[in-house]
């Protein structure tokens, strides 16, 4: 934070001080007197025309901070000169205009602090607070701060009880304002039983650590002799005055990379004793106890090395620190918010695509079971089909029967008149048409099968119309018991309906025994032909044999077919 940053952070507490009806406006004369004495603490010579020409009475009303800004910019400001004012007698003027306005201590006289604390603390408040206006001092810097003065009574923060004031303050998370903060410390609620003097002590040994000053006692060049001194340390100079008013500067030490700080035994009646070596001279200096002989020497190295690197202040690149640090932190709680609710996304994606996915699968098994009653449409269709197709395939093998049967009959009569050469030819035949004549027996079988189904299923249908007529009667003889001699003509008739579905019944089951007998005759026709089929079997090894001299032939014409019955036997046992 450069010199510009600290002055106008300084310089916003006075202007909203003097902004009475919280406008965001002051009017011209009191912007007139405080420049006048911004002027004078920060000894810029006076130009009372721009001054006048700036602030002159018209129309125009107050002045916002946006207007004053260029005035300030341009005539204060940028003629400022580190070095060249008392820092704390600025500070003092801007908090005395504020302080009128904003701070309230207890009026009872039961403050922890005193004003001059609160002013030290006010300063130490504008250090560690952030570059954005309003001003407010993050919560990390706020337990940094109260921890420093804690350890410098040797006392402990409590953290815990930290944390939950801020979590109690409507605005505590994202920080406090100096007001809230100085009426935090003067709550007495941290540091509860710690006298005033000793909080003041230590309030003034922060202040005193972070602006980087104090006494030190200093021994002369010329005349040797110890004389205190008031020091202040720069990243660049180690400046010492009279007091710690400033008014008059004694002298400075320039700090580079080849100055180093060394430890001295005690002597002359000096303890804690230091020294600082330049390339041109050695400093010899005392400080009032060991530990702020510590501080000196670690500040002054600290500073040497600052200045190496060309970084400006201790205090200051601990602050650069701890605020990257929490851009870090905040950085990294923001990814991890991302991520959470990337996951989160994700997540939800991930649900709603598994509800997706049990829509298509219940969609999937609608339209399989759509699917499947399809295909069993389908298959019905085709059975149906293929129930006609075989229908029609029996028909036309039975057409094809008869016609093969007469072809078989005529080459039958044009083979006995072939030679005996073509016989083997002619038993070929012969047993093609055994063959045949099987096939049509099977046929026939399955004929009368279908007969004897058709009449099981005329019996069932009969027996069904007798029970039905069975409790039709049994119904009407319920409703009509009052009626009974007037509908007696009518149950004769139903008896003699009776009567004839059962000789009807009769007759189908005669004709089924009758199928049942042709069945029978049909499996005697079957073995019959199967005992051709082997007589002719014997008949053909015989003819496999030459014919010599004197041979009788065999009359073949008893059975020209019934050496293929055991082909078809043999084919109706499979088809069984």
């Amino acid at each position: 934070m450069d010199l510009r940053a600290e002055l106008l952070k300084s310089i916003w507490y006075a202007f909203t001080a003097l902004d009475v009806e919280k406008s965001g406006k002051v009017s011209k004369s009191q912007l007139k007197v405080l420049s006048h004495n911004l002027y004078t603490v920060l000894c810029i010579p006076h130009d009372p025309v721009a001054l006048e020409e700036h602030f002159r009475d018209d129309d125009d009303g107050p002045v916002s901070s946006q207007g004053y800004m260029p005035y300030l910019n341009k005539y204060i400001l940028d003629k400022v000169e580190e070095g060249a004012f008392v820092k704390e007698n600025f500070d003092e003027l801007c908090w005395t205009l504020t302080a009128k306005k904003n701070y309230k201590p207890d009026r009872n006289g039961n403050s922890v602090i005193s004003h001059q604390d609160a002013f030290k603390l006010w300063c130490l408040f504008n250090f560690l607070s952030e570059d954005k206006y309003p001003l407010v001092m993050v919560p990390d810097e706020v337990e940094y701060l109260l921890k420093k003065i804690c350890t410098a009574m040797n006392v402990e923060l409590n953290s815990c009880e930290l944390d939950d004031y801020l979590a109690q303050e409507p605005q505590g998370q994202g920080g406090l304002t100096v007001w809230q903060f100085l009426d935090m410390v003067n709550s007495g609620r941290f540091l509860r039983g710690i006298e005033q003097e000793a909080i003041s002590m230590a309030v003034e040994e922060v202040y005193q650590e972070v602006i980087e000053d104090g006494y030190l006692w200093k021994k002369g060049q010329l005349r040797r002799n110890w004389s205190e001194r008031w020091f202040m340390l720069k990243p660049s100079s180690l400046s010492y005055y009279m007091s710690e008013e400033r008014k008059e500067k004694k002298g400075s030490i320039a700090l580079d990379k080849h100055c180093c700080v060394e430890v001295l035994p005690d002597r002359d009646g000096k303890r804690c004793m230091f020294c600082v070596k330049t390339s041109s001279r050695t400093y010899e200096m005392s400080a009032s106890d060991t530990r702020q002989r510590q501080e000196w020497t670690l500040a002054i190295q600290t500073a040497i090395r600052l200045q190496a690197e060309g970084k400006k202040s201790l205090h200051k690149d601990l602050k650069q620190k701890r605020r990257e640090q929490r851009e870090q932190r905040e950085q990294r709680k923001a990814a991890k918010e991302e991520e959470t609710q990337r996951l989160k996304q994700l997540q939800e994606e991930k649900e709603r695509k598994l509800q997706e996915l049990e829509l298509l699968k219940e969609a999937q098994r609608q339209a399989e079971i759509l699917l499947q009653e399809e295909e069993q449409r389908r298959r019905q269709q085709h059975e149906e089909m293929q129930r006609t197709l075989e229908i029609q395939l029996r028909e036309a093998e039975q057409a094809r029967a008869s016609m093969q049967a007469e072809m078989v009959l005529k080459e039958a009569e044009a083979e006995r008149q072939r030679k005996r050469i073509l016989e083997l030819e002619d038993m070929q035949e012969r047993l093609q048409e055994a063959l045949q004549q099987e096939v049509k027996a099977r046929q026939d079988e399955e004929a009368v099968r279908y007969a004897q189904a058709r009449l099981l299923a005329e019996e069932e249908e009969k027996l069904k119309q007798l029970m039905k007529l069975k409790e039709e009667q049994e119904e009407y003889i319920i409703k009509t018991q009052r009626e009974k001699q007037v509908l007696k003509q009518e149950m004769e008739n139903k008896n003699k309906c009776l009567e004839e579905a059962q000789k009807q019944l009769e007759e189908v089951r005669v004709n089924r025994q009758r199928v049942d007998q042709d069945v029978m005759a049909a499996q005697r026709k079957l073995r019959q032909a199967s005992t051709n089929v082997k007589h002719w079997n014997v008949q053909m090894n015989r003819l496999m044999h030459p014919i010599g001299p004197g041979d009788k032939r065999t009359n073949v014409s008893g059975g020209v077919f019934a050496g293929y019955q055991p082909l078809l036997s043999r084919r109706d046992s499979s088809l069984k």
